[in-house]
């Protein structure tokens, strides 16, 4: 019921145009509900974290990539080997809103789709919403393309008007795994969100689509890192993403 609460009202408020603007490194501000106590998260979560982790054959610190979703309701963690980006995990996304398609205005409550890079500024320990981090839209893409919207996060707390929202325990790892990445000199982690896992054949089924050329366009930094297990340098040109392999 508490959620319920909290989607209503956060629905009245940005229907009514009162949120104020924000942008990357400005503190959200706590207008529902409670926020985690981050000293006692990675107090909690980092021993058994990182027990995880080396389990795995890395270590907390490590360059970050995420890989987001929104069919599937995935998120992945990726981190850096000697060579490569190797998978860590992969979560469940509790809830996203909207349908398969990009973000374009204020207010659509659209889970936005791109090439997003999340650097310290944007991590969020006091949120209302467990934990968060901006995803930094509207990026030079969407600008280009007159949309809009701000509060644009991954979060905690299982309800999204826009976000993506995955469970508590989820976010208290993939939070400290970007802040432990940005501590150990990561200036910016990438965050690709995509409408479904972009293989040819699921691709293929979205010829008629509205957003097939735009989907094409996410596909090739999709393949290039499918190839090489390394983010691509993701560029604006000419109103389409563009990828340098690095």
């Amino acid at each position: 019921m508490h959620r319920v609460i909290k989607s209503l009202l956060m629905t009245a408020v940005i229907g009514a145009g009162i949120i104020g603007f924000m942008n990357r490194g400005i503190v959200w501000q706590r207008i529902w509900g409670s926020s985690a106590d981050i000293v006692e998260v990675r107090e909690r979560v980092r021993p058994e974290l990182s027990t995880r982790l080396d389990q795995a054959g890395f270590q907390l610190g490590a360059e970050a990539f995420i890989r987001v979703f929104k069919e599937e309701r995935e998120l992945e963690v990726w981190l850096r080997t000697e060579e490569t980006f190797e998978l860590f995990e992969t979560y469940e996304i509790c809830n996203h809103s909207g349908d398969l398609g990009p973000k374009l205005r204020e207010g659509d409550h659209q889970s936005p789709e791109g090439f997003y890079e999340v650097d310290s500024a944007a991590m969020n320990p006091n949120s209302s919403y467990h934990l968060s981090f901006n995803l930094g839209f509207p990026n030079r893409y969407d600008r280009a393309h007159g949309r809009s919207g701000s509060f644009l996060m991954i979060h905690g707390d299982c309800v999204s008007v826009g976000c993506y929202a995955m469970t508590d325990d989820g976010i208290e790892d993939i939070y400290l795994i970007v802040e432990a990445a940005h501590q150990a000199g990561q200036s910016h982690v990438q965050v690709h969100a995509f409408p479904f896992k972009m293989t040819n054949e699921r691709l293929s089924k979205e010829r008629d689509n509205r957003w097939y050329a735009y989907w094409s366009n996410l596909k090739t930094g999709y393949d290039l890192f499918e190839a090489n297990r390394i983010p691509s340098k993701v560029t604006v040109f000419e109103k389409r993403y563009a990828f340098q392999s690095l």
